[in-house]
This record gives structure tokens, sequence and C-alpha cells, in this order.
């Protein structure tokens, strides 16, 4: 009988513990190494405010875990999800989702049981998720220790992982300690510095990247003892003005969060998000938002902080058909990122901790898990990250649009003009018909791959029709109630 494979996983963020849950759950024995500290000990409020998690840019910024994410914490943990709704999350159904005028007509069909969110922050997530993770047997998570570089050796030609150096505090000294393993994964976000330590031993990682040219700001708030959430009507909670992206994110025990998203060259309104008075008046003229705060239905729990540097980025980790080190894998963040604001991120991390424990299982041969673990990342997670680029680029001519006084992009090809009206009729189409909303929330919440529900011939057929309504009309429909840019702009300037 073989031994259990011995597993470093370095960063204990969601995709860590995912990945360190799934490969444990295959019988590994695995270390997760994390430099920060372990939550604190109480409730969920004291894991948001005490918990000192600088290895996690976005700790504190909203999430939407969708129906991607929970299916899979359904279907594989699902007395995980117990233990988070014990905790305050909340499930919002996809009935729930529905804009008034549908609501009244919905009829139930099967998958619409899988579109549903957890509403909760970050940090109660993390805080139940870690201390889950930590009564399993054969998991030992480590905190304080920082990660100093990769340990490797030749093996018939090839650079092989055998674990990682490191750095910890012990009795007010500095340690440094080699830890081995038979495999190593990097499950250390956006900020992991394997690429860096893998080309000092001569292996490029291969990178695409492109900014979003955004930046976004939140501000926490939690109602008032007594005060309910106020009830979805016609200004929605979430919205595009053109110049500016909003967003209201409920979360666990009362809790609930705004961001607000714009150009990283408006810096006149990012100046106005950084100061906490005139983030909220800014909210209070948004229609959608204005409920959240007005009649002194909450208060502020945080003053408003923002977020830079969004970008999309895919890193290969195979070259010529053959792993750049053998028995390493990047997961989540590490691997591959997405603009945050779409909340794809901890879906995708999840989705990509379950897709490597299977390759594993089903594969032996370190080379070939490296292929098998590339084609399956390739086929499952680059449609998302193709959608989530074109969605960046979308979003950069609209602002750069609004910033010029433009109105609807004029497209110089035929072919052009036709994607962006269909784009626009869709979403017209998607506030009207159920069906049609039914599709784009599939994709939305990833549990199909992006434009898969055009296949329907019947989604297809009612979205030509609406663009017979003219781009006009149908844009409208996107863009929400709420101040022109100028009007804006004077607004903050006084």
């Amino acid at each position: 009988m073989n031994s259990p494979e011995r597993v470093v996983v370095v960063g204990s963020g969601m995709c860590g513990m995912f990945t360190a849950l799934a490969l444990a759950k295959r019988g590994s024995q695995v270390t997760v190494l994390e430099r920060d500290p372990p939550p604190p000990e109480g409730n969920a409020d004291a894991a948001f405010f005490n918990w000192n998690r600088l290895g996690a840019a976005q700790f504190r910024h909203p999430h939407a875990f969708l129906g991607l994410m929970c299916s899979l914490i359904q279907t594989h943990y699902p007395e995980l999800l117990e233990q988070f709704e014990a905790a305050g999350a909340r499930r919002m159904e996809f009935a729930e989702m529905l804009p008034p005028e549908l609501k009244a007509h919905y009829t139930p069909e099967p998958g619409d049981e899988k579109l549903f969110v957890l509403m909760c922050r970050r940090a109660t997530l993390e805080t139940v998720i870690r201390r889950h993770v930590g009564t399993l047997n054969n998991v030992h998570i480590r905190n304080g220790v920082q990660v100093a570089g990769v340990l490797t050796e030749e093996g018939n030609g090839v650079r092989v992982a055998t674990g990682v150096s490191v750095r910890c505090r012990d009795a007010g000294e500095d340690v440094r300690e080699n830890l081995h393993a038979d495999l190593l994964i990097d499950a250390s976000g956006r900020s992991s510095r394997f690429p860096q330590w893998l080309a000092k031993l001569g292996l490029d990682v291969e990178e695409d990247t492109e900014s979003a040219q955004i930046v976004y700001y939140t501000r926490h708030y939690k109602l008032k003892p007594g005060e309910a959430e106020p009830p979805r009507g016609d200004n929605r909670g979430a919205g595009d003005l053109g110049y500016l992206k909003y967003g209201v994110f409920p979360g666990d025990n009362g809790n609930f969060a705004i961001i607000l998203c714009t150009d990283e060259r408006e810096t006149a309104l990012i100046d106005a998000l950084r100061d906490p008075d005139r983030f909220d008046a800014i909210c209070r003229s948004i229609p959608g938002l204005e409920p959240w705060l007005g009649d002194d239905r909450s208060e502020p729990t945080t003053d408003s902080f923002g977020i830079g540097d969004i970008r999309s980025v895919w890193r290969s980790f195979i070259r010529d058909d053959k792993p750049l080190l053998e028995n390493f894998f990047a997961v989540g963040d590490a691997a591959l990122r997405t603009n945050p604001l779409y909340g794809r991120g901890c879906s995708t991390g999840v989705m990509h901790a379950q897709i490597l424990a299977e390759v594993l299982d089903a594969e032996q041969d370190p080379v070939a898990r490296a292929r098998a673990f590339h084609a399956r990342t390739e086929d499952e997670l680059r449609p998302i990250f193709d959608a989530s680029r074109r969605e960046d680029r979308s979003g950069i001519k609209r602002a750069l649009a609004a910033m010029e006084g433009r109105g609807l992009e004029k497209p110089d090809s035929l072919k052009k003009w036709f994607g962006v009206a269909f784009g626009d009729a869709m979403t017209a189409a998607a506030r009207e018909q159920i069906h049609v909303l039914r599709g784009l929330l599939r994709t939305f919440h990833l549990l199909e791959k992006p434009g898969e529900f055009l296949q329907d011939r019947r989604i297809r057929w009612t979205i030509y029709r609406y663009m017979l309504r003219g781009r006009r009309r149908n844009a409208s429909r996107r863009l929400q109630k709420g101040p022109q840019r100028e009007e804006m702009l004077e607004r903050i300037a006084s």
C-alpha cells in the first residue's frame, strides 16, 4: 500500500483552504503555510475587524459567492454549507433576484435551485472554513511562516519541486528551515512570488496580463436595531451610470457594503471616493443606493478604502507540452486572475482546487498530471477569463465615451455593430423576459461556459426581436437612474 502523498500548500485564503480540503479528502497529508495569523477568537465581527490579513488584498472588500462555488460546496462539502449558514451567511435564491415585473409570473424550472448566492462577508466564510479544515487529522496549518524560496532537484533532465524554504519567528528568533514535500501547491494569490523564484532557476513563466483601468472603493455599514433591508424595486442596488459602476452587497448579521467603481483617469471622482462623507453623499445621489443609507436606516462601520492594480492575469506553467517544474501546481489567483468586480475569483478558485484533486486521482505520472491539469484549466477556466477580459475592454470604451461626452458607441464595421447591438438587446431582454434572464444568470453564476445559453433558439430569437426596437432604447435598460457625469462632478466640487 502506497503511503499518502505529502503536500505543501502555500497560502490559506479561500483557494488555499479549499485546495487543502480537496486534497485531504483524497487522503493526502497536507501542510498549509500562511504568513498571517489565524482568525481571532470570537464572532464574525471579531474576524472582520480584528483579523490582520495582509496577505489578502481583497479581504475586506465585498464578495459575491456565486452559484458555481455554492454548488461545489453543496455537492462535496454539505456540512460546510451548513456551518456557513449557522455563522450568518444567507442564501439568496433565483426567485429573490427577479425584478418586480418578472417575480409575479415566476414558475420554477429544473436548475433554478443552483442559481443561488451566499450573502456574507469574506471574513466570516474564511473563519468558518479555516476552523473546519483545522479539525481534519491529515491537515496541519502553520501560521506566521514566510516562504523564502522553492526547493528543487534535477530528475531525468527536468527540474522537480521538492519543497520550500521558510522563515518563521520562534521565541523571538528568526528560524529558517526546509520543508520537503511530494507535491507543492501555490495558492498564495495575486501577490505570488513563485514566478520570480522560478525565473531565478531559469524557468520563465509565460504571463498574459492586461489592465482593466479601474479602481474601486468600498465602505461597510450595519443596519440599526429594528431596521430591515429596503425592498428590491425598480431602482436596482447594482448598476452602471456610464462613468461610475455601483453595487450594494448584503452580508451576514445585518452588515452590508457598497462599492463604487470608476475609471482610473477620473481623478476628481477618485479623490471624492477616498473621503467617507463624500462617498456617502455620492451614494445618496443614486436612487438604487439611497434607500440603504436614508431614513437613518444604517450606520457606517468603516471608512471608505480602495483597491487598484486591477488586471486580468493568465500564467502558463507548461511549455512544449512539458511542465516547467514537475510536482508543482498553481491554483486560483496564483495562476489566473480576473477583474474582482465580477465576483468570479472565489468560484474559479474553488473550481480549480477541485480540478486539481480530480487530476491527481486520475493520473500518477508527474508529466501526465501537469498536462491534464493544464488541459482542464484551459478548457474550463479559459472561457471565463476571456469573457472577463472582453467585459473589461468594453468597460474601458464606455468610460472613455462618458469622459468625452459621447453617447452610444458607433462601431466601424457591420460585424462590430451587430455585436454591440446584440449585447444591448440581450441586456434589455433579460430585464423583461424570464427565460433570457435565466440563461444569462447561468453564465453569470459560471454554471456553464460563457454564452452557452445562446444555443437555445428561443432565447436567440427573443434577442433578435429586441434588436428591432433599436439600440438607443435597449441601451437605456443597461444604464440606471442617477446623476449624469457633469452633474456629479459639480456636486463633488461643491
